[in-house]
């Protein structure tokens, strides 16, 4: 049976791609097998292959095998809003059980599935719920992503609140620093080490698009 986790972060543009890629690569280097997937995306744009999302191609990029795309990432809408405006505007509903089934398929191909949600826990995808919904019905252990900046303690510890009290299993958290000019970055990890029971399972430095692969060695497994 395959074994995954739910990413999921203080806020969009947290870091949860670079730290999915991370752990991603740190299960390969183990020697599983691992699929990435973002079950939500909005924000595409047109490729040879038809509409597709940045974020979402590197999970593909990253996985091992020659996965579908339309699998991993079975939700995509163009325009970069809220995914419950994309899809009613787009006129379709988010069905979960369609994502579970897609989830299911991955899983029948590796040993490791990560999957990437959209936006921060509590960002809504229609009738069915929020993200934090999603995680719950997919059964996954949620790893919270703080995105380093300014008034990140007070994101990070409402949505640990609410991780918790949506029944989800949280079992770590990772710090991305997304803003290169924060101050005091080792005052606010050290508060949040003290606040956040769950362990902290790495500190991602600021880093430039071409070392984004370089995120692993920051990191560790929960």
């Amino acid at each position: 049976m395959s074994r995954g986790y739910f990413i999921t972060g203080t806020d969009t543009d947290s870091g949860k791609t670079v730290v999915t890629l991370g752990l991603m690569q740190l299960l390969q280097d183990r020697g599983y097998r691992v699929a990435g997937m973002k079950p939500v995306a909005a924000g595409a744009e047109q490729t040879v292959q038809g509409w597709r999302n940045s974020d979402a191609l590197q999970l593909q990029a990253q996985s091992t095998g020659l996965l579908d795309y339309a699998t991993l990432n079975p939700y995509l809408f163009e325009p970069p809003i809220a995914p419950h405006l994309a899809a009613r505007q787009a006129g379709i509903a988010i069905d979960f059980s369609r994502i579970r089934q897609c989830f299911d398929e991955l899983a029948d191909q590796v040993d490791w599935v990560v999957v990437e949600g959209a936006g921060g826990w509590r960002v809504p995808l229609g009738e069915e719920g929020a993200v934090a919904e999603l995680a719950v019905s997919l059964e996954l252990p949620v790893i919270l992503v703080v995105g380093l900046k300014l008034g990140c303690i007070n994101h990070a510890l409402l949505s640990v609140e609410s991780i918790v009290t949506s029944g989800a299993n949280l079992i770590g958290w990772i710090g991305s620093q997304v803003d290169s000019e924060m101050r005091f970055v080792e005052g606010n990890v050290e508060t949040l080490k003290k606040s956040i029971t769950a362990p902290c399972l790495g500190i991602v430095p600021h880093l430039e698009p071409s070392s984004v692969s370089t995120a692993y060695r920051f990191l560790q497994l929960p």
